[in-house]
């Protein structure tokens, strides 16, 4: 494999989107507590047209095929929910297709992003994510990510989210 990890070109953002989107249906993630399809936000996550608008769309591609994305939120992106200071990293939504699941592009990508954090001088790195979520919880924890508790919050009504950082050294 020959996994390179890099900024979205145009082409593919409709990639980029639906494996998202597929990522989130695949681990049941889009279900609401009434057992109903969060609609609103499978669109967004659908949506990396916008995400590259606002933020930094990045994927991991091998020979040519998009196997995974995750949205780089700089200071500037209205993208972000924890990040509030100028040092602080933050990414979101990241998703690998089924393809690409215990191949190392899930890894790639966190190492991306903090290879991005450190070469931006952040002092730690945020994220977001739902509890379920226990393997990608797997995967930050061996990149040295804790839980932030003091962070959880709920952007919409029943969907409440874990907060994780990793600080990093200056």
């Amino acid at each position: 494999m020959s996994l390179i990890v890099r900024v979205a070109l145009p082409g593919e953002y409709p990639d980029a989107g639906r494996i998202t989107a597929e990522g989130y249906h695949a681990d049941d993630l889009l279900r609401r507590p009434d057992g109903l399809i969060d609609n609103e936000y499978e669109a967004r996550l659908a949506d990396a047209d916008r995400r590259a608008r606002e933020a930094e769309l990045m994927v991991a591609v091998d020979d040519g095929k998009v196997l995974g994305t995750v949205t780089w939120c700089p200071p500037t992106s209205p993208l972000r929910e924890l990040a509030t200071r100028p040092d602080q990293a933050e990414f979101r939504m990241l998703a690998v297709a089924p393809a690409g699941r215990r191949r190392g592009v899930g890894r790639a990508l966190v190492d991306a992003c903090l290879d991005r954090a450190r070469a931006e001088s952040m002092r730690e790195v945020l994220l977001s994510s739902l509890p379920q979520m226990t393997a990608a919880h797997a995967l930050y924890r061996e990149f040295g990510f804790v839980r932030a508790p003091e962070l959880d919050h709920s952007p919409k009504a029943q969907v409440h989210l874990w907060a994780f950082r990793l600080r990093l050294n200056p």
